[in-house]
This record gives C-alpha cells, structure tokens and sequence, in this order.
C-alpha cells in the first residue's frame, strides 16, 4: 500500500472538498473546524492539569499524623 497522504491524493480530497461545498463555504467550515480543535484542546488541558492537581495533593492528604 502506498502512502495515504501522499499529494497527489490531498489534492483529490482537496478539490472533491471544493466540489461538494463550494467557494464560500469553505471558510466558514475551517473557522468551525478551527473552534472545535480549539475546545478541544482546552478541555484536554483542563483535565491534565485536574490530574496533576490530584496527583500532587495524594501523597500530602495520605500522610499518617
């Protein structure tokens, strides 16, 4: 099997993109694309630094006194 993101089809995919959208609404699918990636991105730094925030508070909350 060849390579699946060789350029030859990242311009297939490109131009069918362009087919099935149209001109103008590729942009307004990248910035929703753009948005999304960028939730994402949150939440995923929100929950490692949740985890970490856990993680350091253990071994101070098993201490035996």
């Amino acid at each position: 099997m060849g390579d699946l993101f060789a350029p030859q089809h990242l311009i297939l995919i490109l131009l069918i993109v362009l087919l099935m959208f149209g001109g103008k609404k590729i942009p307004e699918l990248m910035r929703g694309l753009g948005k999304g990636i960028r939730e994402f991105k949150d939440a995923k730094d929100n929950v490692k630094k949740e985890i970490e925030g856990h993680v350091n508070d253990e071994p101070s909350s098993t201490k035996n006194d």
